[in-house]
């Protein structure tokens, strides 16, 4: 899939957003390393605890349907600006892949994309829990 296609699903699950508090919409569309494509948008909650970002609502979609490979990672809000993700969600990102592309957008025509590790370098993921064994 194309960048432009994914970012077109963002948009798409953007309009789903629930955010009656923040009125702050944003979508992400998730292509998997095998050719899958999971959307999310954010969900607000009257606790504020409990909301869940776009990019953290197509991870869960995508590795409840077994996919665990992240290969990139569209993300657009709906103001005139670029929306990146929070800390928790790169952390998320991370876990699922490392090697992604991130790539945020105003809209369809304007984009950037980043490696994950340029965003959070220096990151902590699931090798650093294995024991060292010498």
């Amino acid at each position: 899939m194309d960048i432009k296609s994914l970012i077109e699903k963002a948009i798409e699950a953007r309009e789903r957003a629930y955010v009656p508090y923040s009125n702050f919409k944003v979508g992400a569309a998730l292509l998997s390393k095998n050719g899958n494509v999971y959307t999310g948008c954010n969900i607000e909650s009257a606790s504020y605890t409990p909301t869940i970002c776009a990019e953290r609502t197509a991870i869960s979609k995508a590795v409840s349907e077994g996919d665990r490979e992240i290969e990139a990672i569209a993300v657009i809000g709906e103001i005139d600006n670029y929306t990146y993700p929070c800390g928790v969600c790169r952390q998320v990102i991370r876990e699922f892949g490392k090697d992604a592309t991130l790539i945020i957008a105003k809209n369809k025509d304007e984009y950037k994309t980043y490696k994950l590790k340029d965003l959070l370098p220096h990151s902590f993921g699931p090798e650093d829990l294995q024991k060292n064994e010498e």
